[in-house]
């Protein structure tokens, strides 16, 4: 029989919008058996949280975990190191993700399937680190963004294929690139790259696997093609048109922002060793970012927290630093919870068993020493413990 636990005197945000509200949690083994005043009666152990409070654990929706956020230059640095190393860093980044709250994670394209193999292992409990989904090889054109880790293909019948091989390599999403984008050289981040027909067959692909699908797209023509196209999520959608807004709320279509990655380099510049192409694509566009942001948001667009760690000077621990960027732009401090807990889970298909605190569901949560619904900032600063499966990450 599994051991009961009683995390008793603490207030929970459960991630399904309701308000702050004093509850205990009992957990059985890796799920939750129940909330609200229980008896110490019902538990083998006790957990004395008086004071703290509990909310579901963090899930980001776009990460890069074989890259490197504390480098200037992750792009560089991966294409010069050996495949070893880039596996013994993200085993790190994992590690880092893990303490910082996140609990789950999407991975948004690796280097040659290090990702997938990743996953497996952590799923065999080969090594620690929150759960995630892979995306393997991205999928672009020639040359496009990010040709140096994806798989360039052209035309339908080859990104048809590029899909397939994604699938058979093991990854749960297949990740489609739209447009150009800040990281790559001598591509726009407003230029359409994949195009409409290229980008359906891809999907195509994907659903008929039962995967969802997400895309780079930060130019307006390219979210456009992608959305019509059936995309699950648009990923930073840097230039959004109403007439885009209008068509991912008839589809359902979810934003991640990734509002810190411009961020990042911005505040860090030339001067912290960022590549110049880098700077300046992302100086003539990220006021376009944050007011498209802004108007998705209060259009009523589905958004879930992705960070897009691995980016320059983009850590994996800087999830909290993306809500306030939200939060800046006009966000509530309860929505940019929902986004990084309920919302993101339904995006990646695990709200079954994440994303909420309820009964019946998986026992991932962070212990705050203060209420993030008065300062957003104690998901980080303010950061008690994490329990993953019911059990305390040391």
């Amino acid at each position: 029989m599994t051991e009961k636990t009683l995390f008793k005197g603490a207030s929970i945000i459960d991630g399904t919008g309701e308000g702050l509200r004093k509850a205990d949690l009992l957990i059985e083994g890796k799920n939750i058996l129940e909330i609200g005043n229980l008896s110490i009666d019902n538990a083998k152990s006790i957990v004395d949280l008086s004071g703290k409070i509990i909310m579901p654990g963090l899930i980001n929706a776009h990460v890069h975990v074989n890259l490197d956020g504390d480098s200037p230059d992750p792009a560089t640095l991966i294409s010069k190191e050996t495949t070893h190393m880039t596996t013994i860093r993200s085993i790190r980044n994992l590690e880092k993700l893990l303490r910082s709250g996140v609990t789950y994670f999407r991975d948004m394209g690796g280097r040659d399937y290090i990702d997938i193999d990743l996953r497996n292992a952590r799923n065999q409990g080969l090594i620690n680190g929150p759960e995630f989904l892979v995306s393997g090889k991205c999928l672009t054109m020639t040359g496009g963004h990010g040709w140096f880790m994806g798989r360039e293909c052209d035309g339908v019948d080859e990104v048809r294929k590029a899909a397939r091989e994604q699938l058979k390599a093991g990854a749960d999403i297949i990740k489609i690139m739209a447009t150009g984008g800040i990281m790559t050289a001598g591509v726009e981040p407003g230029a359409q790259q994949l195009n409409f027909d290229e980008l359906r067959a891809a999907i195509e692909e994907a659903n008929k696997a039962g995967k969802k699908t997400a895309t780079h797209a930060q130019g307006s023509t390219g979210i456009m093609n992608a959305v019509r196209a059936g995309i699950d999520s648009v990923e930073h959608g840097i230039f959004l048109t109403d007439e885009v807004i209008e068509l991912m709320l008839k589809n359902g279509t979810y934003l991640v922002p990734t509002l810190v990655a411009p961020y990042a380099i911005f505040k860090g510049g030339v001067e912290a060793g960022i590549p110049a192409y880098a700077v300046e694509k992302t100086k003539a566009s990220i006021t376009s970012h944050n007011e498209s942001f802004a108007k998705a948001y209060k259009a009523g667009v589905k958004i879930a927290m992705g960070t897009d760690a691995g980016t320059p000077l983009n850590k994996t621990d800087m999830s909290c630093l993306e809500l306030k960027l939200m939060m800046d732009a006009g966000a509530s401090a309860m929505d940019v919870i929902l986004f990084s807990t309920r919302n993101a889970a339904n995006l990646l298909g695990i709200d079954a068993q994440y994303g909420t605190l309820e009964k019946g569901k998986i026992a991932d949560f962070i212990v705050l020493d203060e209420d993030p619904l008065k300062d957003i900032g104690a998901i980080q600063n303010k950061l008690h413990s994490v329990y993953k499966h019911g059990k305390l990450v040391e």
